[in-house]
């Protein structure tokens, strides 16, 4: 007979299964060490193949396919407005939903040097620190690429990915002509047999790495772990000694409690905060919820100028060269991984109407369905791509938690000045570069990628500006760890995926040190 969970003390317990849950709950048990995975959704059957819809707004039948059960209620430069965030709630969280996409961030966005200062004075961990980690994730989530001929760092474990389509070696040739260093992009796919990339779906196979494939499954089967599914943590409970006691939670609407020695947040920045407050945990900095970053998504169409059938969307172009200019932090350009459908179109042209000083007169939304079908034809064989605009940490940008609805995810984010000013350079840069290509900017104002929330516990040196130390252990709890992307306290120009996994792993072998006694100071 199975032995109840809740009669086991757990050496670990993970709180979420996303790419940071996953990741570090995966490389613990490699270690043979216990760890007890709690998701608030569901498990779901593996030959599962659908993408995010947010237009679905039934909360069972959201529940059942893996997607966060209900809005996002948002005020976003003062505008209030609620929607279907790009969030996942199930095993492997929002990452069993995404393209896949693993860049390696660049030393100047970790690092403070003359040469490059850092908006923040540095991150607690350097480059050199995270690269042996960032070689580790690169193997367990099998990247395939090539390197980036801008980059100084050399990547070892990266494998050979399949060749382009000829639309987009096409591409290829037309941004070289540019004077524009493209090259192939990092994915965690492992292209087997009929793969078919599932990018932006939830993949039937498990050729695509994400926190479930690369993470709880190879954990599962260890032996050394154990998931519960459709399992709401409601609080953490702390003893008389400042130490997490317990975990209080609800299962399929049955109360339960775990008990560990140590206890992970990996709920995802908009949830781990809210979670920590729902705990009436202590915050000496006033830190938990603030500081929250989105990067801003620049879309814009081009056009080869080679008439090549396009082979359907991809993520296979990349490039760099606007990614730190002029002394100043941009971000890195990719294809985007969609096509331009209708149905693609009619939700980006809603959400930008919802924003828009239009949004109050309700009968002019049904004509983004007009708009949309005058697009496809307009678009053709057009590639879409994304220039990722770093965002950078203000404390009033934050996830706000309201004790009398714990569980709804509130957010309060206004454009900084400075970030308006960097952005305008920046489309005047992309602009620059497609000169001679025809090309389109997709959207006139700023766009939060509301799929790369970041910043919201960040860790630090000093517990009066950080919620975390440099293990990411919290300041005031000295047994709980974050290791989404809460952490991170600037979002650098690339997908966090990466430094989200990549740091999943360090936190992971501290956490192995202090329970095996290898450390002088057993929390660090």
């Amino acid at each position: 007979m199975t032995a109840d969970p809740q009669d086991t003390l757990w050496d670990v317990i993970v709180i979420g299964t996303g790419i940071g849950g996953g990741t570090l709950g995966r490389h613990l048990t490699e270690k043979g060490i216990s760890v007890l995975f709690l998701e608030r959704g569901p498990t779901g059957r593996r030959a599962e193949e659908h993408g995010l819809d947010p237009d679905m707004d039934n909360p069972v039948a959201r529940t059942v396919r893996g997607y966060w059960p209900s809005k996002i209620q948002a005020n976003v430069d003062g505008i209030e407005t609620r929607f279907f965030g790009p969030l996942g709630a199930g095993v492997g969280g929002s990452s069993v939903f995404y393209a896949a996409t693993l860049e390696r961030p660049e030393p100047h966005d970790l690092d403070d040097t003359a040469e490059r200062p850092h908006p923040t004075g540095g991150w607690p961990v350097g480059f050199d620190e995270m690269r042996p980690y960032f070689d580790d994730t690169e193997a367990m989530y099998h990247i395939c690429g090539h390197p980036d001929p801008l980059g100084t760092e050399p990547q070892a474990a990266l494998l050979a990915p399949p060749p382009m389509s000829p639309s987009d070696q096409s591409l290829l040739r037309d941004l070289e002509g540019q004077g524009l260093h493209p090259y192939h992009a990092h994915s965690a796919i492992k292209y087997v047999d009929g793969c078919k990339k599932c990018l932006g779906f939830k993949c039937p196979k498990s050729c695509k790495m994400d926190g479930r494939s690369a993470g709880v499954e190879p954990a599962l089967a260890t032996g050394h772990a154990t998931l519960l599914d459709m399992c709401v943590v409601t609080r953490l409970r702390a003893s008389d000694t400042g130490r997490i006691g317990q975990v209080e939670a609800l299962q399929r609407g049955v109360a339960k409690t775990f008990r560990a020695k140590r206890y992970v947040l990996a709920a995802g920045a908009l949830s781990s905060p809210r979670i920590f407050q729902a705990s009436n945990l202590p915050d000496q900095s006033d830190q938990v919820g603030r500081n929250l970053m989105f990067h801003m998504n620049e879309m814009f169409a081009i056009w080869p100028r080679e008439r090549i059938k396009n082979a359907g969307p991809s993520k296979d172009i990349a490039f760099r060269d606007l990614y730190f200019v002029d002394g100043e932090r941009q971000g890195m350009i990719q294809a985007l991984g969609v096509e331009a459908k209708y149905g693609e179109i009619v939700h980006f042209l809603n959400m930008a109407f919802d924003r828009s000083f239009l949004r109050k007169i309700k009968p002019l939304r049904h004509l983004t369905r007009v708009l949309a079908a005058m697009a496809i034809r307009f678009f053709g064989d057009a590639k879409i791509f994304v220039g990722i605009l770093e965002d950078l940490p203000y404390p009033e940008n934050r996830v706000e938690f309201d004790p009398e609805k714990p569980d709804e995810i509130r957010v309060s984010y206004g454009f900084a000045p400075e970030l308006r000013e960097r952005r305008k350079r920046f489309r005047t840069r992309i602009k620059r570069a497609f000169k001679g290509l025809r090309f389109r900017f997709l959207s006139q104002q700023l766009e939060p990628n509301f799929g790369h929330p970041c910043g919201t516990m960040r860790f630090g040196d000093h517990p009066d500006t950080s919620v975390l130390n440099a293990y990411c252990r919290a300041h005031s709890v000295d047994n709980l760890y974050v290791v989404d992307a809460s952490f991170m306290p600037t979002s650098c120009g690339v997908n966090p995926s990466l430094t989200i996994a990549a740091n999943a792993l360090r936190v992971a072998d501290h956490i192995a040190d202090t329970l095996h006694g290898n450390k002088g100071n057993p929390d660090g």
